[in-house]
């Protein structure tokens, strides 16, 4: 009986960095966004995405940041700067 509760204390504990992953992911965005547009780029020309590590790899997008542990990145795209 005791096994089982720590084991299920090391499940949870385990757990809880994919729990806080959004937050944790959402606020690096964030910061990356501010210099971003700190260094002159419009918010308008560009775009900024949270995906999991095997979706980073894209031709027109460029890893800009990591998150969760390094199990998502952070993409920057430019777009055209017409898009409000």
């Amino acid at each position: 009986m005791n096994k089982t509760r720590w084991l299920l204390a090391l499940l949870l504990a385990g757990a809880m960095p994919a729990l806080a992953a959004p937050d944790s992911c959402e606020r690096v965005k964030d910061e990356i966004q501010q210099k971003i547009i700190n260094n002159g780029v419009p918010e308008s020309g560009f775009t900024l995405e949270i995906v999991p590590n095997d979706q980073a790899d894209r031709a027109d997008a460029q890893v800009v940041g990591h998150c969760a542990n390094d199990t998502f990145k952070i993409i920057y795209t430019r777009t055209d700067g017409d898009q409000q």
